[in-house]
C-alpha cells in the first residue's frame, strides 16, 4: 500500500497535443455554428424595430387622442414624452406616453418621423436600418412607414 505523503511518480492531466486537439475541434464548430447565430441576431434587431415601430405608432395614436391632433415634424416623436410648450396643447397634454425615453432603432439610429405619412395617412415613422441610410435589403433594408415620394427623393 501507498504511504499518501508520498507524491506521485507520474502526475495526470493533459498533455500539449490533446489540448491542441481540443482547440482546433473548438474552434472548427465556432466556424461553423457562429455564421448561424449572428444571422439571427440581425433577424432579432429587424422584428425589434417592427415592434417599435409600432409602439411609436400607437402611442402617437394615443397622444392624439387626448390632445386632438398629431405632432409637427419640427415637434416630431419629442412630443411624446415632453410636454408641448403651447399652452393650449399643454392643458390636454396627459403624459409622457412612453414608459421610458424615446427610444433609438436596434443599430443606435434616431427613428425618422414625417408628416404625411405614405399612402395618405398622417405621418410616417421608419427605421433606416443597419447602414442608416435609405433602401437597402436584409437588414439594411427601411423598416417601418416612410412616405415613398420623400424615400425616393433621398436617394
Amino acid at each position: 500500500m501507498r504511504n499518501r505523503f508520498q507524491p506521485l511518480r507520474y502526475s495526470q492531466g493533459f498533455t500539449l497535443l490533446e489540448m491542441l486537439v481540443v482547440l482546433v475541434i473548438i474552434g472548427m464548430l465556432v466556424s461553423l455554428v457562429g455564421p448561424k447565430l449572428f444571422s439571427h441576431v440581425d433577424s432579432s434587431k429587424v422584428q425589434t424595430a417592427e415592434t417599435q415601430v409600432k409602439l411609436l405608432r400607437g402611442a402617437l395614436e394615443t397622444m392624439r387622442l387626448d390632445i386632438g391632433v398629431y405632432p409637427t415634424e419640427a415637434q416630431g416623436l419629442d412630443l411624446l414624452v415632453t410636454k408641448p410648450s403651447e399652452s393650449k396643447l399643454a392643458k390636454k397634454w396627459r403624459g409622457p406616453y412612453l414608459e421610458d425615453e424615446l427610444p433609438v432603432d436596434p443599430w443606435g439610429n434616431p427613428y425618422k418621423y414625417v408628416v404625411p405619412g405614405p399612402d395618405g395617412r398622417p405621418f410616417g415613422i421608419t427605421s433606416l436600418g443597419s447602414d442608416g441610410e435609405p433602401g437597402g435589403e436584409g437588414s439594411a433594408a427601411d423598416i417601418g412607414m416612410l412616405p415613398k415620394k420623400k424615400a425616393a427623393a433621398e436617394e
